[in-house]
């Protein structure tokens, strides 16, 4: 199923830049996570399908899991099945707790609990993925928990077609066993890492070819830490990819033909083509137009039809509805556009930190559908009404896309046009305090996402963002928060906070004046993003960076500016910083730029090795300080 990729992701920059809540959770490690959790170990997990010639199965799990530590309690006491609301049913199940003395406690019906799937806030009940939850009785270290059920599935997401893609679990496994029935009469193809094929302990039943992988993990902790911003383990651990599709053109064409017909434009959609781009100058400005306004008004809701989660709504219903998921707001956007003669295409891709497809097609690796226009070699993200037209959130940068309408492949671009840059002005008075202003403005794909934030932030949101600039500047310090211009919607965005701190600097002196304050200051926040970890062992992400600080210090008459910091240039690894502080009469400017580039989307150990160094001057920059003296000292 394709789930909602995160509305707002585009907003993790700016988290960074700017530790303001976007309204999401992004799948990313932090350092203290572990790959392997030594808290839980599984005794064995078999999964056995058994699938049909039709692509229907029948999925047996039997899974068994030991607590080993008390902290594993909260998580491991109960688990959860995923199902497919539309497709499947859930015909046997039982579980129970094993006690360390051989008693067995049952599962009782009651302790089992149906429920939706984390749900759209605007429709919940338009959902397809439910959960069943159970409930395990009297959990205790030592206990061993044993949960087995068929899940019977009648109709299969592609017909004629099975896929399925297992990452490495993320407990010591003693055993865990994947096992894949399939008619002679259709093949399956695969794609391991870390899985070992195994043979089977006995004959499969007439007509049937048995393909078995064991995952082979070892001790705790061999698949290393999570670090910050990690690629996916689809990426560079241990998964298994199985697909009876021959090839990503001929999973493309199964994706292609569910929806066959659905983007045909009705005459309200061509109506309303042409409304939509009367005057405008070309077919770009057209298409950005459209784009637009598919964003801006239709929202995202998880409605699933038929395939349950691979079919979008014909497109005259979607405008009708006005609300759909992405598939549903890729294919009413290829509708209007091809209301106007314009081709395009949907696109699926990850839009989670996987940047690598496996070699056999899978829809598990693909969680997103955007929109490509081949003849402006131009990508589209209608769903996100974050990312302005003409600009993609940051999750699908640097990312493959499958084009349905051709099976064919296409690169998201790696970089798009984007600055921020923090203007501070403090006004220092006798005594050390001081009134400032600081200004943060955006441009480019960072436009949108900001300006929309604070759009939708409510009136007490928007005084936490002047509390957040307002930090480290003492007890009294306040502020007032400007908002800017937030109906627009063009490439440039302005912010501010205007107040006052009582205490800059310690006067009448000697005193050390902050060069910067990390609250106020775009190049400490996109640092403190790259440095989150010491060292790293695996690929992570490493997003274009451009930001500017400007600070200018008015010092009162009398005070004496005893030191400014040296000036400092520093390149590497892609990284090009410079800083300077000068003395302009009484007052002290300090300028500093940093910007990172990269030839792809993801980053080595190595890039990163060769990173540290010039960060690390950075970082002893950012620190430095002005020495001044005032009057009678």
């Amino acid at each position: 199923m394709l789930a909602r990729h995160c509305a707002v992701a585009s907003c993790l920059f700016l988290f960074l830049m700017l530790a303001l809540a976007c309204g999401c959770v992004l799948a990313r490690g932090s350092g203290s996570d572990a790959g392997t959790d030594p808290a839980v170990v599984v005794e064995h997990h078999v999964q056995h399908y058994a699938v049909e010639p039709g692509g229907a199965y029948r999925l047996t799990v039997d899974h068994l899991e030991t607590i080993v530590e008390a902290r594993a309690i909260q998580a491991h006491g109960q688990y959860a099945i995923s199902y497919n609301n539309t497709l499947d049913a859930i015909e046997s199940l039982e579980a129970w707790t094993l006690k360390p003395d051989g008693r067995r406690v049952p599962v009782l019906p009651a302790q089992v609990k149906d429920q939706q799937e984390a749900a759209s806030s605007d429709a919940p009940l338009f959902q397809d993925t439910r959960v069943k939850v159970v409930v395990f009785p009297e959990v205790a270290v030592g206990d061993r928990l044993a949960v087995r059920y068929v899940l019977r599935r009648a109709a299969p997401l592609f017909p004629g077609h099975f896929e399925d893609l297992a990452p490495a679990p993320a407990y010591l496994n003693r055993n865990f066993l994947l096992i894949y029935d399939m008619p002679a009469a259709l093949p399956l193809y695969a794609d391991a890492v870390g899985f070992a094929p195994v043979a089977g302990s006995g004959p499969p039943p007439a007509g049937i070819r048995r393909y078995q992988w064991r995952y082979q993990g070892g001790q705790v902790g061999d698949e290393g830490r999570i670090e910050a911003d990690a690629v996916s383990p689809l990426d560079d651990g241990k998964r298994l990819a199985v697909s009876t599709f021959s090839g990503y053109p001929a999973f493309a064409a199964a994706f292609r033909s569910g929806g066959a017909g659905r983007a045909a434009p009705s005459p309200a959609i061509a109506a309303l083509a042409r409304q939509l781009t009367a005057g405008l100058p070309d077919t770009r400005a057209r298409v950005l137009a459209l784009s637009d306004w598919v964003r801006r008004n239709v929202r995202y809701v998880g409605v699933y039809i038929g395939a349950g989660g691979v079919v979008p709504h014909p497109a005259s219903v979607v405008l009708d509805n006005r609300y759909g998921d992405c598939k549903d707001h890729a294919v009413l956007l290829e509708a209007l556009l091809a209301a106007l003669g314009i081709d395009s295409s949907g696109a699926l891709v990850n839009s989670g930190n996987a940047y690598h497809l496996p070699d056999v097609p899978t829809l598990g690796v693909f969680n997103h559908m955007i929109t490509y226009v081949p003849g402006l070699d131009l990508f589209l993200d209608p769903t996100a009404d974050a990312a302005a037209a003409g600009y993609l959130p940051a999750s699908v940068l640097g990312k493959p896309v499958l084009l349905l309408k051709t099976g064919g492949f296409a690169m998201t671009p790696m970089l798009q046009p984007q600055r921020i840059r923090a203007l501070a002005t403090v006004d220092i008075g006798r005594d050390g305090r001081g009134s400032f202003r600081v200004e943060r403005s955006v441009s480019g794909a960072l436009a949108e996402p900001l300006r929309k934030a604070v759009r939708d932030a409510r009136p007490g949101e928007r005084e936490r963002f002047a509390e957040h600039m307002l930090q480290g500047m003492g007890r009294k310090a306040r502020g007032v928060f400007d908002a800017g211009t937030i109906d627009g919607n063009g490439d440039d965005y302005r912010m501010a906070v205007s107040g006052s701190g009582d205490q800059f600097v310690d006067l009448p002196g000697p005193g050390a004046l902050a060069t910067t304050y990390p609250a106020w200051s775009v190049v400490d926040d996109a640092v403190a993003g790259m440095v989150r970890e010491r060292e790293r062992r695996r690929d992570f992400v490493c997003p274009a960076v451009d930001a500017e600080d400007e600070m200018r210090f008015r010092l009162p008459r009398g005070v004496r500016i005893l030191s400014l910091p040296p000036p400092l240039n520093a390149m590497n690894g892609g990284i090009f910083y410079r800083a300077s502080y000068v003395r302009a009469g009484n007052a002290v400017v300090v300028k500093r730029r940093l910007t990172f580039r990269h030839g792809s989307a993801t980053c080595t150990p190595a890039d990163y090795r060769a990173m540290l160094p010039v960060l690390d001057r950075i970082v002893r920059d950012l620190r430095s300080q002005i020495v001044v003296q005032g009057q009678g000292t």
